[in-house]
């Protein structure tokens, strides 16, 4: 009932913000066109559409749709309780870090799509075959994405799924659907689809937290020895998930990066004013800086590969040095719960969540998410680089 009804609230409501009657219609029919299984007519409406043929997601809880909901163990994070998605169609929290939708689901709709593809642990594939799984796979997509997880494997290892791990479930997940649609099938549309990858802020934290129990009379040649080790094992497994995709048939990819890890609502609680952590934001940043430089160099080696890598780390530092520009006026405090709490049913809510940069102790609320969706599909070319995700999206 559960699943059912978070499908129900997902895909059949209209879109929520400052999009057309006729889009709503359009989407309404293609979830009739899938609740029927013709995927034969889901080639006509995406044409009329424009949409990519589906979009698959990767990456960590500023993603995740309800992955973590399934997972076992009290120490896995869960966001499948109020307040959490107060704000989503129903009210329903689904799972989703956030008041309503996530980033992950402003950037499908901005691709043409109601919402996120489903989460894959949510498909719960009970054959060989996949059934749900891979019809949702060949028509809309999927989503890997699972709070806490990270690039290293190391991080908050057994309570996620890490993004080498993700990988896997995808690549499980192209074999069924070549034996249920044919290779060559198959190979066309994942050339044609989108795929959404953003992680790497838990890495960070998990490297700060280790920093903190660190010896006391460490040097800054150490520590900065230290960063540099780190980057070079986030690299390596980037470059390694990256070019694992691409032989997978992976064409187009929509990255994000780390954003303002140092001033999120939980870094905040543990300074005494409630001021940012420069350590940490300078930290994310140099990864940041990384990540770009190793993007540019590796997608001349794939051919065909075309990207777009959205700034995080640059829409945050904005939001927080002019909150009025973008509409804010609490760019500090979490709207649900303290910095040092989570998001709970008995929290302290803030009574307009519009106007909050975050929802709680570390994720963005749903107008972050949709904010920063806009500025990375067609907003100032400052915040994506080399191409936007909409030209990466129509690329061909």
């Amino acid at each position: 009932m559960y699943r059912k009804q978070w499908a129900l609230s997902c895909y059949l409501q209209p879109a929520s913000i400052g999009r057309p009657a006729t889009m709503g219609r359009r989407r309404l029919l293609l979830c009739l066109v899938i609740s029927m299984h013709q995927v034969v007519l889901i080639g006509t409406v995406v044409a009329a559409g424009g949409r990519p043929p589906a979009m698959y997601v990767f990456g960590s809880s500023i993603l995740d749709v309800g992955n973590n909901n399934y997972l076992p163990g009290p120490a896995a994070d869960k966001a499948n309780y109020p307040y959490n998605g107060i704000d989503f169609p129903g009210s329903i929290p689904t799972g989703r870090f956030s008041n309503g939708f996530n980033i992950a689901d402003y950037v499908a709709k901005n691709m043409g799509f109601t919402c996120s593809p489903p989460a894959y642990l949510s498909l719960a594939p009970t054959s060989s075959s996949g059934g749900p799984l891979v019809h949702a796979a060949l028509t809309n997509g999927v989503n890997y994405a699972s709070g806490g997880a990270g690039i290293l494997d190391s991080t908050n290892a057994g309570n996620t799924i890490p993004l080498s791990k993700q990988v896997e479930h995808f690549g499980a997940t192209k074999a069924k659907m070549a034996a249920a649609a044919g290779t060559h099938a198959v190979n066309a549309l994942l050339s044609r689809s989108v795929f959404l990858l953003g992680i790497g802020n838990n890495d960070m934290y998990a490297f700060a937290a280790a920093e903190l129990v660190a010896p006391r009379n460490r040097s800054a040649a150490d520590q900065r020895r230290d960063a540099a080790v780190l980057y070079a094992n986030l690299l390596s497994n980037y470059s390694a998930t990256v070019t694992g995709l691409y032989s997978m048939g992976v064409r187009k990819l929509a990255i994000v990066n780390v954003w303002l890890v140092g001033c999120v609502p939980g870094v905040r609680a543990f300074s005494p004013v409630g001021a940012c952590s420069d350590t940490l934001n300078q930290l994310a940043a140099g990864f940041d800086d990384a990540l770009r430089s190793q993007l540019a160099g590796l997608a001349p080696r794939l051919p065909g590969l075309v990207y777009s890598l959205g700034d995080a780390f640059g829409f945050t530092r904005d939001a927080v040095a002019d909150p009025r520009a973008l509409g804010y006026t609490d760019v500090a405090a979490a709207c649900c719960g303290s910095g040092r709490a989570p998001c709970l049913p008995n929290s302290t809510l803030c009574a307009d969540r519009d106007r909050h940069l975050f929802w709680d102790r570390a994720h963005p609320s749903q107008r972050t998410a949709f904010l920063m969706a806009q500025a990375f599909y067609d907003g100032p070319a400052k915040y994506t680089t080399p191409i936007n995700f909409m030209q990466m999206a129509q690329s061909k």
